[in-house]
């Protein structure tokens, strides 16, 4: 199951301890056995960790009903929500290296200003870190 569904023996012992998977009866010297359904919500697993869903919103995610919309809506929302912030925090972080780049780039500089703007306590850069952080 692991190898049709592209992932590691580890990871579904770790979703079968978190409960995102069910444990399988195992016969004595035999191999477990999974169903259809089980190798399904495996897949779900997976594209719903593709698409940035931790693994507590997946496990509500899979206990809805399909026909429950306004609950699979309200996750997503949110998880869109904290993906954009963090995108916001990507961003400034590229802006502040990028900054420390140019810097380093005009040279004639007694000490390196990568290192020295790394080890400052608070960076003189533009944007606030972590300002959209939770």
């Amino acid at each position: 199951m692991a190898r049709a569904a592209g992932v590691g023996v580890e990871t579904v012992r770790y979703y079968q301890r978190r409960g995102l998977l069910p444990r399988p009866e195992r016969p004595q010297h035999a191999y477990r056995r999974y169903d259809e359904d089980v190798l399904s919500r495996l897949r779900f697993i997976r594209r719903a960790q593709e698409l940035g869903f931790t693994l507590r919103e997946i496990a509500e995610l899979l206990s809805l009903d399909v026909h429950d919309c306004a609950r699979s809506h309200e996750i997503a929302e949110r998880r869109l929500e904290d993906i954009r912030a963090k995108v916001r925090d990507l961003r400034a972080v590229a802006n502040r290296l990028s900054r420390m780049l140019t810097e380093c780039r005009a040279g004639h500089h007694e000490a390196c200003p990568i290192i020295t703007a790394i080890g400052q306590v608070d960076p003189p850069f533009d944007t606030k870190p972590g300002a959209s952080r939770r």
